[in-house]
């Protein structure tokens, strides 16, 4: 609405401050949503006019508007907040569109929306993207000032310029999900309420744009991923791998829904990264032990998406994928090959993998020494609990 980043972050501050002063005597209104809202647009309206020149921007933003006329010159504030209805019907995700611009780069929009509209912390972000902190901090305030100098009008794009912005809709939704799924810092191993509101994102994608198999393929991967969310945890909190889960306490509607959602998406011939990811999930929702696993065919499709979306972390997942198919030794080769990997240097996943393909080989000094390696670089107080316990399981099987 004010076409400022930091004044809309500086307004819903201002908002939440004034809400902790009066709440306590007035007690949480009905729609506290609203209500914040409404203060942080009055506090908007009070700005504008106090400043002439914030007066002279607002009447500006008001005549580029659809249906701006005379009569509605000293209405500008509500033709603002008329504009910001879409054909979308949910907020937060006009927002993400809104904010995935196409003048800022790929990463700037994603570490930007995820910032401003994911709410997650810069720390989060960096570990998501495999940077550092200062880099992505970097990168949001580059993005905040390039914003600010073109004067960009935000609002929900329509029609040709609303599929430009898919593909990083789809990533900021799907980078919402895994630290929801998978949490890079904290006590918890989870944050459930993140992976409930990418799923949601991603339904009402899903019946916005029903013949787009990546759309489909999201929505498929986050819903058969999120249902194994129960048997991820011991009673006591304690991670528990894939091959280790009970499978009897997967979300089986989940699954349900996510293998309509890819058969859909493979109806239309989808082959692009979210379909092959969700094909890959699909193979251990469909096996009922953890033996039934068609880990070729899973080798097979991870060879296939390192074409499609290369990354480091998809060579990583290939190489377990083939050390499961073919044995550890496998697996070793290739996690030797992306060993120097700049953007695997300190990821924990990397000596797991290693630690895990070694204590199969029977390498249990070298396992172990991995597994510790991994435990001191995860920040995540749950998996480095798991990983110690195994680096603790190669001196019990001497």
């Amino acid at each position: 609405m004010v076409r400022n980043v930091d004044l809309a972050e500086e307004l819903a501050q201002d908002a939440l401050v004034v809400a902790l002063s009066a709440w306590p005597r007035t007690g949480v209104p009905a729609n506290p949503g609203a209500w914040l809202m409404a203060v942080a647009k009055r506090r908007a309206v009070d700005a504008f006019r106090r400043d002439q020149m914030r007066e002279r921007k607002h009447q500006e933003i008001a005549r580029t508007l659809p249906g701006y006329s005379d009569a509605t010159r000293d209405g500008a504030a509500e033709a603002i907040e008329a504009a910001m209805d879409d054909d979308l019907g949910d907020e937060l995700l006009g927002l993400i569109f809104t904010a995935c611009h196409p003048m800022l780069s790929p990463d700037a929009r994603a570490a930007l929306t995820l910032k401003v509209v994911g709410g997650l912390t810069t720390d989060e972000i960096a570990r998501a993207f495999l940077s550092s902190e200062a880099a992505i901090a970097q990168r949001i305030v580059r993005a905040k000032k390039a914003i600010a100098k073109a004067g960009l009008t935000f609002e929900v794009p329509r029609g040709a310029e609303r599929a430009a912005r898919l593909p990083s809709v789809l990533e900021v939704i799907y980078l919402i999900f895994n630290e929801g799924y998978a949490a890079t810092a904290g006590d918890d191993l989870v944050r459930p309420g993140l992976c409930l509101e990418a799923q949601r994102l991603g339904r009402i994608l899903a019946g916005l744009m029903p013949e787009d198999a990546e759309v489909l393929g999201i929505l498929a991967l986050m819903e058969i991923q999120a249902s194994r969310q129960r048997a991820r945890t011991g009673p006591d909190g304690a991670f528990i791998p894939l091959t280790e889960q009970d499978r009897a306490r997967w979300d089986h509607l989940l699954i349900s829904r996510g293998l309509d959602a890819l058969a859909r998406a493979e109806a239309l011939r989808g082959d692009g990264p979210y379909v092959l990811q969700a094909a890959l999930a699909a193979c251990h929702a469909r096996a009922r032990r953890a033996a039934d696993t068609d880990w070729p065919r899973i080798a097979a499709l991870y060879d296939r998406l390192r074409v499609v979306a290369p990354s480091p972390v998809v060579d990583l997942n290939r190489a377990i994928a083939h050390s499961m198919a073919f044995g550890p030794e496998a697996g070793l080769r290739l996690a030797d090959e992306i060993a120097d990997a700049a953007a695997l240097r300190d990821y924990a996943p990397l000596p797991a993998a290693r630690g895990d393909f070694l204590f199969r080989a029977g390498r249990l000094a070298e396992a172990r020494s991995q597994f510790k390696a991994a435990a001191t670089l995860t920040r995540n107080a749950r998996e480095r609990a798991f990983l110690l316990a195994r680096a603790d399981a190669c001196d019990c099987k001497h």
